[in-house]
């Protein structure tokens, strides 16, 4: 089944030179041996041979995934010098150094592919690279902070969880340790709002217009519907992705109707209901133009938020170039004394 689903990968580009006999053999041999890796659901590794559009949808799916921990560290960031305790802020403080990590992790996977840090950024300060949708609404108030933690990293883990088994080796990896530490960052957010909830009538309120606000946002993070995903089924056969947009959504949903009866809120879709004919749960119409119009870069805080990562790119280039002048020298060094 891999095999044929392989099969509609897309041919190099024409108006090059013939390719001579060695090569296309080496080709015809490294494409056996990745049929062959996939069919076995074992791992593709940098220096192993693979198709160009594999590589070219890992590059996207995990520089995408990169730039979203990167810009998902703004709104959350933003509250750290007005949580309402020492401890929720240095709670703050210890989950936004994490995202920080994460997108780290991910840069340096995606570096395995062939692609420099450098351009990857480049391509994300111009506007010419994606990131998830759901960092471009604003974080009105501090029950904000728990429902992008329950809400935001729950959707998070539902969808990365399958990822520690993707098919390239490096990306994989990276996803263990970050699901760990997004569980952490879930069970933050669920604990902020069980304890507003349980606080004042006013802070019930602002815990439930919270997650009012962020529900709808954070079903549409697992992406647009199946029929209308063009990259998920070849993604899915490559191994890359374990479940379809819609079954990770479907299961999300399910999570948060039992976990949200616990913080004694409520989840603001009337039409949420397990349908005992396909056992999936259902969920109410979202807005998919929003979605689009989101993506466009014509959301709440879009514009905001790429201008923020250009100051801050900005503002380090004093460290970027004083740690290349740094290694520059220890390389010098290293020569002089081989010498």
């Amino acid at each position: 089944m891999a095999a044929q689903n392989l099969q509609s990968v897309p041919a190099e580009p024409t108006g090059q030179a013939p390719a001579s006999a060695a090569t296309t053999e080496a080709d015809a041999a490294g494409q056996a041996h990745f049929d062959r890796v996939i069919a076995e659901d074992s791992r593709i590794e940098p220096k192993d041979w693979m198709p160009a559009a594999y590589r070219k949808t890992l590059l996207r799916q995990i520089s995408q995934h990169a730039h979203s921990e990167i810009i998902g560290m703004q709104p959350e960031a933003n509250w750290i010098t007005r949580a309402p305790s020492l401890k929720r802020k240095s709670i703050l403080m210890a989950k936004v150094q994490d995202e920080a990590g994460h997108g780290l992790y991910l840069y340096s996977a995606a570096e395995t592919l062939g692609q420099t840090r450098d351009k990857m950024m480049d391509d994300l300060i111009a506007g010419k690279a994606r990131y998830s949708s759901i960092f471009n609404y604003p974080a009105l108030s501090w029950a904000d902070m728990g429902a992008i933690g329950w809400l935001v990293d729950g959707a998070a883990i539902c969808n990365q969880v399958p990822l520690c088994r993707a098919s390239y080796g490096p990306y994989g990896r990276a996803m263990v340790r970050i699901c760990k530490e997004e569980s952490f960052h879930q069970r933050q957010g669920f604990e902020i709002l069980l304890e507003l909830s349980n606080g004042t009538e006013a802070q019930k309120q602002m815990a439930q217009d919270a997650v009012n606000r962020w529900y709808a946002p954070a079903l549409m993070m697992f992406g647009p519907p199946d029929d209308d995903s063009p990259n998920s089924k070849q993604s899915m056969a490559w191994n890359i992705k374990r479940f379809s947009n819609d079954e990770l959504r479907s299961r999300f949903v399910g999570m948060m109707v039992e976990q949200v009866k616990v913080l004694g809120l409520t989840l603001p879709d009337d039409q949420v209901r397990y349908n005992e004919d396909t056992k999936k749960w259902e969920h109410g119409p979202l807005d998919w133009h929003e979605f689009q119009e989101v993506l466009a870069g014509r959301g709440p805080c879009n514009a905001q938020r790429l201008e923020r990562r250009r100051e801050a790119h900005d503002d380090g280039a004093w460290v970027r170039e004083a740690a290349a002048a740094y290694a520059a020298k220890q390389l010098n060094k290293q020569k002089e004394y081989a010498a």
